[in-house]
């Protein structure tokens, strides 16, 4: 008969895990994966439930949360199939997730670099390390195209060949935005791809209605929201701009870790942004959304329509 040991004598679940340098990666951000809370690691744990913050490592089993025999050799297999997809895809050049099959990578335009650190720091996959300097030296094979360094940057020195500050300046400057005495107002809705926007779509699907004067730009991440974009919707004479991203916190987490909550950090400065264009800080709102809660999409933007009319028109229409 086997004897189970006392309770003393057991190992708490996360002791083994949480024990310092076993992995001894050489990232920026340290030797060993991040952790959430009681030693768990640090992924989106709904819709990548193996993947960590260090592409190419997956946790399985009571390493990832506790669960008996059964589901964790269900779970092996299941991290053992993404990391076979993670070298096959790897190997093409291409992302393993969330923006499976992407095969662009950030640019750096280095001449222009401060070294002000900003994007090594804030990219959630530890992609960037630095040199003696500060200067990022980018790991392409460990970036998810997120384009958290983008948004990170003040110098607008990273773009993607199909992604850039550029670009999405473009679609804002080409928005039509009406004339003021046509009292009719223009709101831009930035929208992250991942939960955000297909939250849109399935309000279409089920044929839910909003108001015609919002316009949709859809971005790779809320995190990869740079201020140049507030700036030039404010200049251009957009009424308002309502930022949509996925929720971060204990229960829910963005699609790419950290860039929901980011964004929600960098626009908490965007009111110094606005008072430089003598513009209320109203007229910029963020939201949390996942892509159950489409119905809540219309009432949303509706309530966000009614602010901007009490505010009144962007003064800058017809500059």
């Amino acid at each position: 008969m086997i004897r189970r040991p006392p309770r003393s004598t057991l190992f708490p679940y996360t002791t083994l895990f949480r024990s310092p340098n076993i992995l001894h990666l050489q990232y920026r951000q340290g030797p060993e994966i991040p952790e959430l809370q009681y030693g768990f690691p640090d992924s989106h744990f709904l819709c990548f439930p193996y993947e960590t913050r260090r592409t190419g490592i997956y946790t399985a089993g009571c390493v990832k949360q506790p669960m008996d025999g059964g589901a964790s050799v269900d779970d092996a297999t299941g991290a053992a199939l993404k990391a076979i997809q993670c070298m096959e895809l790897t190997a093409q050049g291409k992302a393993v997730s969330p923006r499976a099959g992407d095969q662009t990578y950030p640019e750096f335009f280095l001449q222009r670099c401060t070294q002000c650190k900003r994007c090594t720091i804030e990219c959630p996959f530890g992609v960037l390390d630095e040199d003696e300097k500060g200067t990022p030296l980018p790991n392409p094979t460990r970036c998810r195209r997120c384009g958290v360094c983008m948004g990170a940057c003040p110098e607008r020195i990273v773009s993607f060949k199909n992604y850039s500050v550029d670009i999405i300046s473009s679609m804002l400057k080409a928005i039509d935005v009406p004339e003021e005495d046509e009292e009719k107002p223009r709101i831009v809705a930035m929208v992250c791809e991942n939960d955000a926007y297909p939250a849109i779509d399935m309000a279409g699907i089920n044929r839910l209605t909003y108001n015609p004067n919002i316009r949709v730009i859809p971005l790779r991440c809320l995190g990869s929201t740079n201020l140049v974009w507030i700036a030039d919707a404010m200049s251009k004479g957009i009424d308002g701009l309502i930022m949509m991203g996925c929720k971060h916190g204990d229960d829910y987490q963005c699609h790419f870790i950290k860039g929901s909550e980011l964004a929600d950090v960098r626009l908490g400065k965007v009111q110094d942004t606005l008072s430089k264009l003598q513009l209320e800080a109203e007229r910029i709102e963020i939201h949390q959304l996942s892509i159950d809660e489409y119905k809540k999409i219309p009432a949303i933007f509706d309530s966000f329509l009614e602010k901007i009319e009490e505010i009144g028109p962007n003064p800058f229409k017809d500059f």
